[in-house]
């Protein structure tokens, strides 16, 4: 299985060779490391060149966009060059608009550039949309990437307008909670559209831990509770789908 998005450096982690061991004993061969900083692409780099089943995006989280300037966007193309091995994606980026919006114009501005670096290296883009899940499906429908939507906790009827642009959903240990409507969604919505992720150290399918991408399994085993297929079936199609999204060249 792939973990498909996690946050291991800068991220309060003092036990990586740890928590990447037991990730690959429960199953999980592959983690892709999501980049938010420069501090974190950089630290990405260094880490996966430590480990072959390590992959990673680079790119800048729209909580970045007022430390930014041309320069870090040049430094991103940069590490693509320079690591097109193990960067195989862009992102995470998109749009947050949780804490209001008075930064909206920047973090489009900043949206708009990476999915172009995205497209000149022709690499998929990793979204983060968080109450503004509209604006960035407008700026993804005339995009020309596809990808992943990090984290979906959309609708249904959402969840199929990404779809049909080519983009998967990202599903984590959110339908794992008992009050969660994402397994109502997950349940009407193809396999083939989907791919798992922890989000870790966050979104732990147990409440008050930390999150480790070891717990993918957990994840794949309640969505073939939902699906009422065998989680091995989950875990087949969805490392196919990852492996088909991110070009990838590994054995599962």
């Amino acid at each position: 299985m792939f973990d498909t998005h996690l946050h291991l450096v800068n991220e309060g982690y003092d036990d990586i060779d740890k928590v990447i061991q037991e990730a690959i004993d429960s199953g999980v061969l592959y983690l892709i490391l999501g980049g938010c900083s420069k501090d974190d692409n950089i630290s990405n780099v260094e880490l996966c060149k430590k480990y072959d089943n390590l992959f990673m995006t680079v790119g800048y989280h729209p909580s970045e966009v007022n430390k930014l300037n041309n320069s870090d966007f040049l430094l991103l193309e940069e590490q693509i060059c320079n690591n097109k091995n193990k960067i195989i994606g862009i992102g995470e980026i998109g749009l947050d608009y949780h804490y209001g919006k008075d930064d909206k114009k920047l973090q489009i501005e900043a949206f708009k550039k990476q999915i172009s670096i995205a497209k000149k290296y022709n690499l998929p883009v990793v979204i983060h949309t968080r109450d503004a899940m509209q604006d960035t499906y407008n700026i993804l429908k005339d995009s020309g990437v596809i990808g992943v939507i990090h984290c979906f906790s959309g609708s249904e009827e959402m969840a199929n307008k990404f779809i049909k642009l080519g983009f998967y959903l990202g599903i984590g240990g959110v339908v794992t909670f008992s009050n969660s409507k994402l397994a109502e969604v997950v349940k009407n919505i193809d396999l083939s559209h989907i791919i798992l992720e922890t989000d870790s150290p966050y979104l732990s399918p147990f409440r008050g831990k930390r999150n480790e991408p070891k717990n993918i399994k957990v994840i794949a085993e309640k969505i073939s509770l939902i699906k009422g297929m065998g989680v091995n079936d989950v875990a087949q199609i969805t490392s196919n789908n990852v492996v088909r999204l991110f070009d990838l060249d590994v054995e599962i």
